[in-house]
């Protein structure tokens, strides 16, 4: 088990790389012997559903698969659902998925009742190596991606690489290029490890993936901490391939091109455009 301790102005939390039964204290801690709120889809539950219900109690609520999760309709009857389940503001809600389910879960979460806390539990390699971490959340409106949101930092994220297993190639590529970005913009040691070991990672091997993770969430949390809401300009480092990924995101129909094969496009085109200014 391997623990990052991500510390930001406004909250103070785990992000635990292992095996999800050895969260079992921690979910139980938090639900205080009552059903847990938790977001996620209908593929997802069938998937992981059962594994998790056998920790901790759960109350599920569902939402679309992927990008068509993150709207405005989706936002409202998610908040609407959390006020028929009268919510208090210390009831964490656990957001089971991807990148688009955190996103939305973790709005929702914000602004209900003017923020409860939210457990990520990340199923897909892109979410854990990076969006479940950092406190980001969105919905895409009017064509654009992740045009409304807020900062809200989670209270927990448990990343188990297990429910990778799951995950088709095109999946796991998509995550891989997140990984790749924070060989880019954090150490070429790692980097060079993730030339040596990529084939691994994307593979299966499960001590590889979690080498790939918590070297990426390490990198994150480091430039997190330092400018925690995006207004010094540290943390534009993670948007390396995001400029140009999003608008590719936005041009192909928002879905369509999966965030992570955008961002692998965007990393190469922003490196070309680099050489290009003599940079």
């Amino acid at each position: 088990m391997r623990i990052i301790d991500v510390d930001t102005a406004d909250r103070s939390y785990d992000v635990v790389v292992a095996g999800l039964e050895h969260s079992r204290g921690r979910l139980r801690d938090l639900a205080a012997g009552r059903p847990l709120p938790l977001v996620t889809d209908e593929r997802i539950w069938a998937l992981h559903g059962e594994r998790l219900q056998a920790l901790v109690p759960v109350e599920p609520i569902f939402v679309p698969e992927g990008e068509a999760a993150k709207t405005w309709d989706n936002l409202h009857r998610l908040i609407t659902r959390f006020a028929e389940l009268n919510l208090d503001r210390a009831r964490p809600i656990i957001a089971l998925g991807g990148g688009s389910v955190g996103d939305l879960t973790g709005l929702a979460a914000g602004l209900f009742k003017r923020g409860c806390p939210v457990v990520h539990v990340p199923t897909t390699l892109l979410a854990q190596a990076d969006s479940a971490v950092g406190g980001k959340t969105a919905i895409d409106a009017e064509g654009q991606k992740n045009l409304v949101g807020m900062f809200h930092q989670p209270a927990l994220v448990l990343a188990d690489v297990a429910f990778l297993d799951t995950l088709d190639e095109r999946q796991l590529r998509a995550g891989y290029a997140e990984v790749v970005k924070y060989g880019l913009i954090g150490h070429h040691i790692v980097f060079d490890w993730l030339e040596d070991h990529g084939d691994k990672i994307l593979g299966g091997n499960r001590e590889m993936r979690e080498e790939a993770i918590f070297q990426s969430i390490s990198a994150k949390a480091r430039i997190v901490e330092q400018d925690t809401e995006d207004r010094n300009g540290l943390r534009a480092l993670l948007n390396l391939g995001h400029t140009f990924g999003h608008a590719i995101e936005s041009a192909a129909g928002l879905g369509e091109v999966l965030h992570g094969e955008a961002v692998s496009i965007g990393m190469a085109l922003a490196f070309a455009f680099s050489v290009e200014l003599d940079l």
